[in-house]
């Protein structure tokens, strides 16, 4: 359980560090997912179905989700925009 758990808890800090030092939103978006995952490995490992099943949802699927339908909102708002400036 100890190696498990240890194993577990390095694989979300190292893709942690990777969102981290992503510099795109736009390639942020699949570490992001990734860190979910990691996070909700960690959370069965600990023991907390009902985390690990919220985490799994929001931060594996929800918020990447999120992040690239704003990333797209952003980008057509400022091509509508250089339009409407010629």
């Amino acid at each position: 359980m100890t190696a498990l758990l240890l194993a577990v808890v390095t694989l979300t800090g190292v893709t942690g560090t990777v969102v981290a030092l992503t510099g795109r939103p736009e390639q942020q978006a699949i570490p992001l997912s990734v860190f979910g995952l990691a996070l909700t490995m960690l959370f069965v490992v600990l023991q907390a179905p009902d985390v690990a099943l919220s985490q799994l949802v929001i931060g594996g699927v929800v918020v990447p989700l999120m992040v690239m339908l704003t990333l797209r909102a952003l980008r057509r708002h400022s091509a509508e925009a250089e339009e409407d400036s010629r």
